[in-house]
């Protein structure tokens, strides 16, 4: 029974050796190119100095742009959408996105009428 027991616990010991293995350090590689340094530095000039080809248009400064709208009627849509009640209700913030129908009712007048 205890030579079952220590045979068992060498096998499982060398199990153990034999999965845990490290990894080997082969060094940095090296890099093999056909283009010498004196070709490739003009190269790296005209890329520093072509700037971000990928990036958008905030850094090109201000874009010239041309209307073809009339100022006063974009200001009659301005005022007309600042007055009206339900223009920032976002469908996105409410359930099933559908505005309930209190939001959807005619405006309430609070002037008072002289009573007779």
């Amino acid at each position: 029974m205890n030579a079952s027991k220590v045979l068992a616990a060498a096998a499982l010991s060398l199990l153990a050796v034999a999965g845990a293995h490290a990894e080997t350090y082969e060094g940095v590689l090296t890099v093999n190119s056909g283009v010498s340094r004196a070709e490739v530095a003009p190269q790296a000039v005209a890329a520093a100095r072509a700037g971000n080809e990928y990036s958008d248009g905030a850094a090109a400064g201000a874009q010239a742009f041309t209307s073809t709208a009339d100022r006063a009627t974009v200001q009659a849509e301005a005022v007309a959408k600042a007055h009206d009640p339900l223009a920032s209700l976002d469908r996105r913030a409410f359930f099933r996105d559908e505005v309930p129908q209190a939001y959807k009712k005619p405006s309430v007048s609070f002037t008072r009428q002289a009573g007779l």
